[in-house]
């Protein structure tokens, strides 16, 4: 029993270690409203898929599935819709400043975004269905309650990757109707 448990610390060590220094997308924190955020997001460049295999198709893209055959650092955090049907990568600002390769893979497309304000709420753990809607409604009942009008459908953020064990990030995110 002790030589299992020297393996496993001798395992999260060496990946607490080995762990990268992920590229945030950048954004302006406005105020806070208790645990929501309002937020200002400048432009960026987003590569995104739908269907099945998302997050592969993405990956391939980064690693090099490009017309340029980029490899492209990753970052955080990956946007995904409710249903987990749609995913997108956050491109690195020095890919967004210099215009990002385009994509080879099928189903594999580029956006750039236009600056905007949104609202967000933070959240640790793995995530589920059952935290993402409790924080969905505390998220768009906060902005209810403060006359801050949501626009469009939420996304679902994640920050961490499946082997990261504590202190992960997950958000729920919407785009509001805002001014300073």
């Amino acid at each position: 029993m002790k030589s299992i448990i020297h393996i496993f610390f001798g395992i999260f060590i060496t990946m607490t270690l080995f762990a990268q220094d992920t590229e945030i997308q950048p954004y302006e924190l406005i105020k806070k409203i208790d645990s929501v955020e309002i937020r200002y997001y400048p432009s960026a460049t987003l590569v995104k898929t739908s269907g099945d295999n998302n997050f592969g198709k993405l990956f391939q893209y980064i690693s090099g599935n490009n017309e340029s055959k980029e490899k492209i650092a990753m970052t955080a955090p990956v946007y995904m819709n409710e249903s987990k049907s749609e995913m997108a990568f956050v491109m690195p600002l020095s890919v967004h400043e210099k215009g990002a390769p385009m994509p080879k893979g099928e189903q594999v497309s580029l956006r750039v975004t236009e600056p905007r304000y949104v609202a967000a709420i933070q959240y640790g753990g793995y995530t589920n269905a059952k935290k993402e809607a409790a924080h969905k409604q505390k998220l768009l009942q906060t902005l209810k309650e403060n006359d801050i009008s949501a626009i469009g459908e939420v996304a679902i953020l994640g920050y961490d990757s499946p082997y990261k064990f504590y202190n992960r990030r997950n958000e729920i995110m919407v785009a509001i109707s805002y001014t300073k």
